[in-house]
C-alpha cells in the first residue's frame, strides 16, 4: 500500500512528460489546420509529424514512432515535389 500512496501525492515524470508532448502535439496540429500556403503547411506537418513521434516514444512505442517518422518525412517530401513540379509548369 505505500507504493500506491507515494503514487498519489505527485504525478510522475513520465505523466509530465505525457502531458507536455501532448499539448506540443496539439499546438502542432492547430498550426498545421491553420496555415494556408501549401509549402509552409508541409513544413509545419513536419513539424507535427516529429512531434507525434515524440509522443509515441514517450508512450514508449518506439515501433509506433517509427512508422510516424518514415511517413512524416515521405509525405511532405511528395508536396514539396510536387509544389514544384506544379510551379514548373505554371512558369512556362
Amino acid at each position: 500500500m505505500a507504493g500506491a500512496a507515494g503514487l498519489r501525492q505527485g504525478a510522475s515524470p513520465v505523466t509530465a512528460a505525457q502531458g507536455v508532448v501532448a499539448v506540443l502535439v496539439a499546438a502542432c496540429a492547430l498550426a498545421t489546420v491553420l496555415t494556408r500556403e501549401p509549402l509552409h503547411q508541409a513544413i509545419v506537418f513536419s513539424l507535427f509529424g516529429t512531434a507525434l513521434a515524440l509522443l509515441f516514444l514517450v508512450l514508449q512505442a518506439p515501433d509506433v514512432a517509427l512508422s510516424v517518422v518514415a511517413v512524416g518525412i515521405g509525405y511532405p517530401m511528395m508536396i514539396l515535389l510536387t509544389l514544384a513540379r506544379a510551379r514548373d509548369r505554371e512558369e512556362r
